[in-house]
């Protein structure tokens, strides 16, 4: 699928602004473990914290094609940055944007896409991960306001959002159809955030629990209507697994990138191994891999921008993706051989950062259920 002028502009523009601003410190910011702020400030005067959303709420106005360009070329140097700018995206602007009140758009919308606030999405609960209608926190109409109790978990921005899309159970129907969601505003009394989580990879990103106890939200703060949060964060879902698939693949053309530099200068037997068959068959392979995932990240991202159903595709994007990504970063390891394994050497983190692909906005074996639903509906 070729790019239009305009998206490889694009494209080059986020090159440059990553080899320029981030490459430099993407180690740093693993091994200190600390939230990027200046690079995220950076991004968002670039207005890639509302890359795909319109101008008049705040957004650089691009279509989906540019936002999974753009998350792909900051992963390709930092995951932790890339999971930052998916998260705040497609899980935190998108259903505010998709489902909330003219009022609540104009409220929430225009500081979080020009990335003077940060935004999060709080799913995930201890008994409810992929089984999310499980749904444990509730939320009760009291006069003016709904009073939520609970917690949620993994969730990226936690600590540093400002605004936060949860979900909460407000009918006593079974399973999804009682499940609701509501627009959360940092310093409420009763929402709180516990520690933050210390992780295998992507260790600049926020991930924390929220907590919240005799939480009193705004009535106006429903989003949507009661009952319509599962469906609500389905479709998210669909939006954000294009955003997770194009950051394995950033992490997996980082590898490559590294693994060809490394085949061409290393020296063993005499000559660089990248003359050795055994190694070009492996770079072959994983090009493959990442092309191939390229492909069905845009695939569904156009879908996506031409109004078109996604759901099947974006689950292909991610599931194949994230899971190429760990088998290119596996393979980048091998030829890297022991210095891929020292942690001054960027194959290590790629290594560490991936693996969340495979498990986060739906595991590996939900994309699979999800693909096979669509298949025999």
């Amino acid at each position: 699928m070729n790019l239009t002028s305009e998206q490889v502009t694009f494209r080059q523009r986020m090159r440059d602004f990553v080899l320029r601003e981030l490459e430099p410190i993407a180690a740093e910011i693993d091994q200190k473990g600390e939230f990027p702020w200046n690079v995220i400030r950076k991004l968002a005067a670039m207005g890639i914290m509302g890359v795909n959303y319109p101008p008049e709420y705040g957004g650089l106005g691009l279509d989906t094609v540019s936002y999974a360009i753009a998350v792909e070329e900051i992963s390709r140097a930092c995951g932790s940055t890339g999971i930052t700018v998916a998260a705040h995206n497609s899980l935190a602007i998108a259903p505010i944007l998709l489902f909330g009140t003219e009022d609540q758009k104009k409220k929430y919308v225009p500081p979080l896409a020009r990335g003077t606030s940060l935004g999060a999405f709080g799913l995930t609960e201890p008994e409810a991960g992929s089984d999310a209608g499980a749904t444990k926190t509730t939320a009760v109409l009291d006069g003016d306001s709904y009073v939520i109790e609970g917690s949620k978990c993994f969730i990226t921005n936690a600590s540093v959002a400002e605004t936060f899309v949860i979900t909460a159970r407000t009918g006593s129907e079974p399973r999804t159809k009682g499940i609701s969601s509501f627009i959360l505003e940092k310093g409420m009394p009763g929402l709180s955030v516990g520690k933050k989580e210390n992780k295998l990879g992507l260790r600049g990103a926020d991930t924390a629990e929220l907590f919240f106890q005799d939480l009193r939200v705004p009535k106006e703060n429903l989003l949507g209507r009661e009952g319509e949060g599962f469906k609500q964060f389905m479709i998210t879902l669909d939006g954000g697994r294009i955003s997770i698939g194009a950051m394995a693949l950033g992490i997996a053309q980082g590898a490559l990138d590294k693994s060809i530099e490394r085949a061409k200068e290393r020296v063993q037997f005499g000559r660089p191994i990248g003359q050795f068959q055994a190694i070009q068959w492996k770079l072959a392979d994983m090009a493959t891999q990442v092309e191939a995932a390229r492909q069905l990240i845009y695939l569904a991202a156009r879908l996506k921008d031409g109004g078109q159903k996604f759901t099947k595709e974006s689950a292909m994007a991610k599931l194949y993706a994230s899971e190429v990504g760990f088998l290119v970063t596996h393979q980048a390891m091998q030829i890297f051989g022991g210095r891929g394994y020292m942690e001054n050497f960027p194959l290590e983190r790629y290594y560490r950062d991936v693996r969340l692909c495979e498990i986060g906005e739906g595991t590996s074996e939900i994309q699979r259920l999800v693909i096979a639903r669509e298949l025999v509906r």
